[in-house]
């Protein structure tokens, strides 16, 4: 095991204040995750994947257990239909498997939208790229690290 992940890679080289946190062993919740991480579960940020049609897709960051507003996001997206992309299209467009996606280090550039719950926080973690790894940082670095994104309500 490394010191490094392709979060922390992209991250460095940005500039970014983060670290890296490993499990001890695999999680097997949200509130699990955040305890060992001593935070709460709203302070975990969960990378989600929607594809919007072949070959277009959108990634949403949202805090901890919120559940997504189809509606909400569909409104946002002008679209009427779209979905939760595939384990297989998530590995495919981010490089990343389900449990350690991150907007961070991707192939190529992926729009991102950023719930509003996730600026609530002031200290988060988000995906690290691997799995049983997490990134944890200030609010205030993701968001500069993300640099032009969406800020919107997109959960429940």
């Amino acid at each position: 095991m490394t010191d490094t992940t392709p979060v922390t890679q992209a991250l460095t080289a940005m500039q970014i204040p983060h670290r890296l946190f490993r499990h001890p062993k695999p999680v097997n919740s949200l509130a699990e995750a955040a305890a060992e991480r001593g935070q709460r579960p709203e302070q975990i940020v969960r990378s989600i994947l929607f594809r919007l049609a072949q070959d277009d897709y959108v990634m949403v960051l949202m805090a901890g257990p919120s559940q997504i507003s189809w509606r909400a996001l569909r409104r946002h997206l002008g679209q009427s239909r779209l979905s939760m992309a595939k384990a297989e299209e998530i590995m495919a467009v981010t490089g990343y498997q389900i449990g350690a996606v991150s907007p961070f280090g991707l192939p190529n550039p992926l729009r991102v939208l950023v719930d509003q719950t996730v600026l609530a926080q002031s200290e988060i973690s988000i995906g690290s790229g691997e799995r049983g790894t997490t990134v944890i940082m200030q609010v205030d670095d993701l968001m500069r690290a993300l640099g032009e994104v969406e800020i919107g309500q997109f959960v429940e």
